[in-house]
């Protein structure tokens, strides 16, 4: 091929930089470190008091061993579910994965527990119709989980006050080809490249040196809580 042939790369190589900032929790500490510079720049605290939780299927891989799949009845998935929390600016606060079978309000339980552990100052998360019910009460003792329903009249797709910011954090996300479809074997794999993935879109915001949107009422309302 020639003395200037392009070499492959080293995918050891590369598969063991991953394992270690997975293992040692690096890449959540890199992104947290961006989402502060971007709450900076947006005129924000750097730690939030306020959060958005919803949770996406998709499709998993032959890779995804049966232990951590399971079949989401209401999406028609057989896969796993990512659970996630962000801030009222739409960057990730907390990653969970979970088998898809799993429901929104079990895996919420989690969800919340890792949320008040390294956000303390989280009082208000806004949430859909999927967390109803007992998890209201139990988020009660820590702060207040606030359900946001449609309306009984509203058909079709309409942009819901708060729960838009996670949506299009979900589609933010969904960019990247791995994410598409989970290949893990592993959760806490699945995990780590979605805060990869999440790294993309703060740094190149970072690069245009641009504020992020808040999510108070709709895309056109700038104003955050």
């Amino acid at each position: 091929m020639g003395e200037h042939a392009a070499r492959l790369p080293d995918m050891a190589g590369g598969h063991r930089f991953f394992r270690r900032w997975r293992d040692n929790d690096l890449i959540r500490e890199l992104y947290a470190r961006l989402r502060t510079r971007l709450r900076e720049v947006a005129g924000k605290k750097a730690e939030p008091s306020a959060a958005i939780i919803d949770s996406q299927s998709v499709k998993g891989d032959a890779t995804v061993p049966a232990r951590s799949r399971g079949y989401d009845a209401g999406k028609k998935i057989n896969g796993r579910k990512r659970h996630i929390a962000t801030d009222t600016l739409g960057f990730l606060l907390t990653v969970i994965v979970t088998a898809a079978s799993v429901s929104d309000r079990d895996a919420g339980r989690d969800l919340l527990k890792a949320l008040r552990e390294r956000h303390r100052h989280i009082r208000l998360v806004w949430a859909d119709s999927g967390y109803t019910g007992w998890l209201v009460s139990f988020a009660h003792a820590a702060l207040a989980l606030t359900v946001v329903k449609r309306s009984d009249d509203t058909t079709g797709f309409t942009v819901l006050p708060r729960r838009w910011c996670v949506e299009r954090t979900f589609a933010w996300l969904i960019r990247s080809r791995r994410l598409a479809r989970d290949y893990e074997t592993r959760t806490d794999s699945a995990q780590a490249l979605t805060w990869w993935a999440a790294s993309i879109t703060v740094t190149r915001r970072l690069a245009r040196g641009g504020a992020p949107t808040s999510c108070r009422l709709s895309p056109a309302t700038p104003a955050a809580a």
